[in-house]
């Protein structure tokens, strides 16, 4: 365990969210004086995250999907978000004849979904850490590489630069530094082609659920909090050009789709005021526990 700076914006002036350790297991959460991003600073190192996801929530030691019991992409809330999440990248730039990588791909339904008839991608690619899952994308007939996006783009040969789409859903959160997946991404991407990113994380808009559903004791393994601006950001900074988001003020999602530039001219955003992420988490803690809860968090 260490402390990092922001992973957007690289500052070291961070402030915490007052109200986060309470629902967090004494975990801090900080936000970025700089920038706005919310962020855990003091988190494992990028092994100890790979091998959380790899070997804890899909254990390597089992043929069987564990995930039954705890984690599937075959729940209904899971299968629905890939769901929109595809719908809205598909109106965007349209997944039929295009080549699909997909970072931190699971048991594989997001490709599995996006290669059917409704969508018709041309070429399936997982990248994807638990081998328990490559397993599972092996018996779909899906090509994978066992690892994480950083360690594939080490190795990718012929397969940098060939991608029309790269897809992050529901992963960018959980990563090491977001920003060396983006990178990997703007690697793995074609001159031109697209990343498309999809996240549950949506500070300064309305809240629809109580705080510890949000936040909570995995602050190791789910270490960044993205509003639309500061996703926008990790795009600009990889060198991506935002060109769709969804309607995310009245949605559960956040769903980014950006284009591929050369990087030869920096791309501007603008991240979200500190003292009024600071004040939303006040009011959000403030909401949960007048609406949910009698006598406290209880994550």
């Amino acid at each position: 365990m260490r402390d990092y700076p922001c992973n957007l914006c690289g500052s070291d002036d961070l402030s915490e969210i007052v109200c986060a350790p309470t629902y967090m297991a004494g975990r801090p959460l900080h936000v970025c004086n700089a920038c706005g991003m919310v962020q855990v600073a003091h988190r494992k190192t990028p092994e100890e995250v790979k091998a959380a996801w790899a070997d804890e929530m899909y254990r390597a030691d089992q043929k069987t999907r564990l995930s039954d019991t705890t984690y599937t992409a075959r729940m209904p809330a899971v299968h629905a978000r890939q769901t929109f999440a595809a719908d809205f990248i598909d109106e965007a730039v349209s997944f039929r004849g295009k080549s699909v990588c997909d970072l931190g791909a699971g048991e594989g339904d997001f490709l599995a979904l996006v290669q059917g008839p409704d969508y018709g991608a041309a070429e399936a690619f997982a990248v994807e850490p638990s081998t328990a899952n490559c397993r599972l994308l092996d018996e779909r007939g899906i090509p994978n590489f066992v690892g994480i996006a950083e360690e594939f783009i080490e190795q990718a040969g012929d397969r940098a630069n060939s991608f029309d789409l790269v897809t992050i859903i529901w992963t960018l959160e959980n990563c090491h530094k977001a920003s060396d997946v983006m990178d990997a991404a703007w690697r793995l991407c074609k001159p031109g082609g697209h990343v498309a990113v999809a996240t549950g994380s949506r500070i300064l808009v309305p809240f629809k659920k109580p705080l510890q559903y949000y936040i909570g004791p995995n602050a190791d393994v789910h270490p960044f909090h993205f509003s639309a601006r500061t996703l926008e950001g990790y795009m600009a900074q990889a060198g991506f050009r935002k060109t769709d988001v969804n309607r995310f003020i009245d949605s559960d999602y956040l769903v980014m789709v950006g284009e591929k530039t050369d990087r030869t001219a920096p791309i501007s955003w603008q991240g979200d005021n500190a003292t009024a992420v600071l004040g939303f988490f006040e009011r959000w803690d403030k909401e949960t526990r007048g609406f949910y809860m009698e006598d406290g968090p209880n994550p």
